[in-house]
């Protein structure tokens, strides 16, 4: 007989690889999770598969634990019983940068494929909002399909379930990103765990499939329904051959599949019959009340968030792209130290790490992670500078004497680029090997004579910079061939600015004798001290500092005065790391006429700086009805706890800086968070008239609405960023610039004011129980950095959001000798053009050997990429043999270049790009 439906019901866990509890007790449980599993497959024929939850991480925690059990695992990994891949970790990708999200794919992809294995399914089960760009990253990747359990609202079977005007019809729908890619998308509208515990008694499993059956059947589009058999941590169900034998006895037409997502996935292709809604775009459940968003963790232990930012850039932003430098002058590409530094810190990217919602144990644990990884970035990078510095020709410095210090500055951004750089200099070393007492080495260096000295560039050109003697330091070199070799140094700091460093280049500097007698404002400290008017002024930008310590800032190109910038706003946080709760009734209070210290502390021929300092006092804490409530899981928005009347001090010391070459402002600011349960935010009113803003995203500049949707009744309209946020109209713009500040707000207060979240004190986690986590309320010395960049028409065609990008990377720099080179004392590895186009990454394929570029185009609209060689290292010609590659980095279809004109790539809207090129 044929069948009406079939009830696919696939057999998986979620595995939270730490959340409620620390990392080693969920560990003890995959351990028993994945016995059990090796024995079920052993004993079972008819226990089909069991979905390993798209991560191969999980494989490794196991064999950490049991490689006893490799060849077993391998037998049913081969077979088909144990689906496998695509990812490595099931990451949050709002708050993991663009390429962490690709390094993830690649390595789920990398294992799985060892075992010969790969499962193609866009697994997003439990992750926090869907970025736009995932149908177009998994295209690439070859598949076409996602899997995902948030970010949409279904209303069901002919539009009955609901009757708002939800995004999809179904269950089932067609996701569309921003460059037009497609895929069928499978929303867990009953969510993963719709068919967990499967009854085997016949009166219980007859209750448990009426219900089941009539659930799933609101809002499937076709008879293929999908039940998912496991939930979070869930142990297998070992008696599920005879529950699903019982269902084939109960309900004759119906037929029961212990199925898989391949053949799930291509029955629901075949049947459908009816079209499907297409939602486009981000998924963070912008129809939705606006209460159960989970968008608040991203500023959740915003500790986190600053060290991730700083490990990511460590890693893609600044060593891959030298060690990718280095491999072309002949050094070996490190691909398995960066396989161990990404996959560690990849293991601080699932949602319930990097999101900051979990016990504190876990988070204790993330720190050393983020160090780890980041330790082992930080040694790529020396060993990449040392091969590329002695590759450069310093020989122009010879001619200052033997005392000359060359040193190389490194651009490893997209961009031509102009900042302040500091680097450590040591002016003369004494080795321990030399035999004298350590009392002498110290005298001699003591004595060396620093003075009389000035910053050049590699033409003779003399550099204004300050000069900090760090006085007698301790040193040691490792060499590759002999023991440690410990030194003592005199040791100095200079800070300049570096101007027009080229893209993916670097600029050759030493600081050198000046026979003619040095210029003591040139080589001299940095002066500071009384200011006649708080004002810093360049060629671009003009701001004054009022009394309160807000300021205005004027661009002087468009003429355009942005009011009131950098007031902090405070108000009380009754939620839990994952939502934000105002007390209701709450008025925040802010620093606006809070009359502030303001004192010149930086006048150099390169920046001026102010200190701002606020003496605010805040409420200590929420009240004790708050810890009721906290005690009896009362759900966050019903909560009606406020804050005590005794204050704590919030003392904030803001630095605002502004040097000779920059279109941007930098701001730094810090204070000891003394108080409980209340959020900080610094406020930038635009007044741009605009109802929409822009917003860096997962290879994407995403316009977000400013009035969230009418079914929102959340007063808080929070979302995530990744490098900045833009709110700009015809009258001009702002940027807005983060380091590892994830969190803004676009204002509905009649100015577009951008206001970023820099610190939430939190208490508890949240969620389904009572997990207090008192570490959460970061208590202790906090400290941010913003860049704040006026721009007039679009921030992509202006270069604002270029300066943004640049923000994220740290600058690089290494002291070398006078020698010879190959590489000419400035220059970049290439050259490219693209209007609106973004730069994302330079590395090594480990497939192919090869280097890869990738951009993405920031607009809606088709560009064009123009390449060309550089003749770094007076190589001409060797930028050759270019092909379009993709996220997986694979070799695909040749590109013609010309010697004489290069290479021209035709780009998509908001296509993302690779290019693949021999070195």
């Amino acid at each position: 007989m044929a069948f009406k439906r079939k009830a696919h019901i696939i057999s998986h866990t979620h595995w939270d690889r730490e959340w409620y509890l620390p990392y080693e007790k969920h560990h003890v449980l995959l351990v028993k999770l994945m016995d059990t599993l090796l024995h079920t497959l052993d004993t079972d024929p008819d226990f089909k598969s069991f979905y390993l939850d798209g991560q191969t991480i999980i494989l490794e925690d196991y064999l950490q634990v049991r490689p006893e059990n490799r060849e077993r695992l391998e037998k049913y990994i081969k077979e088909g019983r144990i689906p496998i891949g695509p990812w490595y970790i099931l990451q949050d990708a709002f708050l993991t940068s663009s390429e962490a999200n690709l390094r993830n794919l690649q390595l789920g992809h990398q294992d799985a494929s060892r075992y010969g294995i790969i499962a193609k399914v866009g697994y997003f089960p439990d992750t926090f909002g869907n970025i736009g760009q995932a149908p177009q990253i998994l295209r690439q990747a070859g598949i076409d399909n996602a899997v995902f359990g948030r970010g949409v609202k279904p209303t069901g079977f002919n539009n009955t379930v609901a009757d708002s005007n939800y995004e999809s019809s179904f269950s089932e729908l067609q996701w569309e990103g921003p460059d037009g890619s497609r895929v069928l998308g499978i929303l867990f509208a009953n969510w993963y765990c719709n068919g967990m515990e499967v009854p085997v008694d016949e009166q219980e499993a007859k209750i448990y499939w009426d219900k089941k059956l009539e659930e799933a059947e609101k809002y499937a589009a076709t008879g293929e329904l999908l039940f998912m058999n496991g939930c979070d941590h869930q142990p297998i169900q070992q008696d599920l051959s005879a529950a699903l034998a019982k269902a084939r006895q109960l309900y004759p037409d119906t037929d029961f599949i212990h199925s898989n997502f391949e053949d799930y996935l291509a029955a629901v292709n075949s049947g459908l019959d009816r079209e499907l809604s297409v939602v486009k775009g981000e998924l963070r459940s912008q129809r939705t009340d606006g209460w159960s968003t989970l968008v608040n963790t991203a500023s959740a232990r915003v500790y986190l968030k600053q060290m991730n930012q700083l490990g990511q850039a460590m890693l893609e932003k600044v060593a891959e792209p030298l060690a990718t430098i280095a491999h072309k002058l002949g050094q070996e590409y490190p691909h398995h130290l960066f396989t161990y530094a990404w996959k560690t810190l990849m293991q601080n990217h699932p949602h319930d790490s990097i999101c900051g919602c979990s016990v504190d144990e876990v988070h204790r644990e993330m720190v050393t992670r983020f160090d780890k990884s980041r330790h082992v970035a930080e040694t790529i990078v020396a060993d990449s500078t040392q091969v590329i510095a002695e590759a450069v020709d310093t020989s122009a410095f010879a001619s200052y004497g033997e005392a000359a210090l060359p040193f190389v500055v490194y651009n490893t951004t997209g961009w031509d680029r102009s900042g302040v750089v500091e680097i450590e200099l040591d002016v003369e070393r004494l080795y321990f090997r030399e035999g004298l007492p350590l009392p002498e080495v110290n005298r001699r260096m003591n004595a060396v004579d620093i003075s009389g000295r000035v910053l050049v560039d590699h033409n003779g050109a003399v550099v204004p910079c300050s000069v900090q003697d760090l006085g007698l330091q301790f040193g040691y070199d490792l060499p590759d061939d002999k023991f440690r070799q410990p030194y003592m140094c005199r040791r100095v700091k200079l800070t300049f600015d570096a101007v027009n460093v080229p893209a993916l280049g670097l600029s050759s500097y030493a600081w050198v004798r000046n026979g003619a007698g040095a210029d003591a404002a040139l080589a001299g400290e940095a002066t500071a001290g009384a200011a006649d008017s708080a004002v810093l002024e360049n060629e671009w930008l003009h701001v004054s500092i009022g009394e309160d310590g807000s300021f205005d800032l004027t661009d002087k190109k468009s003429g355009q005065v942005y009011r009131s910038l950098g007031v902090y706003e405070n108000t009380g946080d009754i939620g839990n790391e994952y939502m934000y709760k105002q007390p209701d009734g709450e008025q925040a209070i802010t620093t606006q006429g809070l009359k502030a210290e303001i004192r010149l502390v930086e006048q150099s021929a390169y920046r001026t700086a102010f200190e701002i300092v606020h003496e605010w006092a805040v409420p200590a804490s929420a009240d004790e009805t708050f810890e009721i409530e906290k005690q009896e899981a009362v759900y966050y928005p019903e909560r009606k706890a406020q804050r005590v009347a005794d204050m704590v001090p919030l003392t904030i010391k803001t630095v605002i800086a502004l040097s000779s070459s920059a279109r941007s402002l930098d701001w730094q600011a810090s204070f000891n968070n003394q108080a409980k349960d209340h959020r900080v935010r610094v406020l930038f009113p635009t007044d741009v008239e605009t109802a929409v803003h822009h917003v860096d995203s997962i290879f994407e500049v995403a316009v977000r609405d400013n009035e969230p949707s009418a079914e929102w009744e959340n007063p808080s309209n929070t979302q995530h960023q990744q490098a900045f946020v833009d709110v700009s109209g015809e009258q001009g713009g702002l940027v807005v610039a983060n380091l590892g500040l994830n969190e803004y707000e676009v204002l509905r207060d009649g100015r577009n004011t951008i206001a970023v979240t820099l610190l939430r004190s939190v208490s508890e986690l949240g969620d389904w129980g009572v997990f207090p986590t008192p570490e959460a309320q970061c208590l202790g010395e906090q400290s941010f950095r913003l860049s704040i960049i006026p721009h007039s028409g679009n921030g992509a065609a202006s270069g604002a959001y270029a300066q943004a990008y640049q923000f994220q990377v740290p600058w690089t720099a290494s002291q070398t000798a006078v020698h010879e080179g190959v590489l000419a004392p400035v220059g970049g590895l290439l050259a490219w053009e693209g209007d609106s186009i973004a730069f994302s990454s330079l590395k090594v394929s480990q497939q192919s050997g090869d280097a890869v570029l990738r951009w993405f185009n920031m607009k809606q609209q088709a560009a064009d990429l123009n390449l060309s060689d550089a003749g770094f290292g007076g190589n001409a010609g060797a930028f050759k043999q270019l092909y379009k590659s993709d996220v997986l980095e694979r070799v695909g279809e040749a590109i013609e270049v010309s010697a004489e004109q290069g290479a021209a790539l035709a780009v998509g809207p908001c296509e993302i790009v690779t290019v693949g090129f021999k070195l």
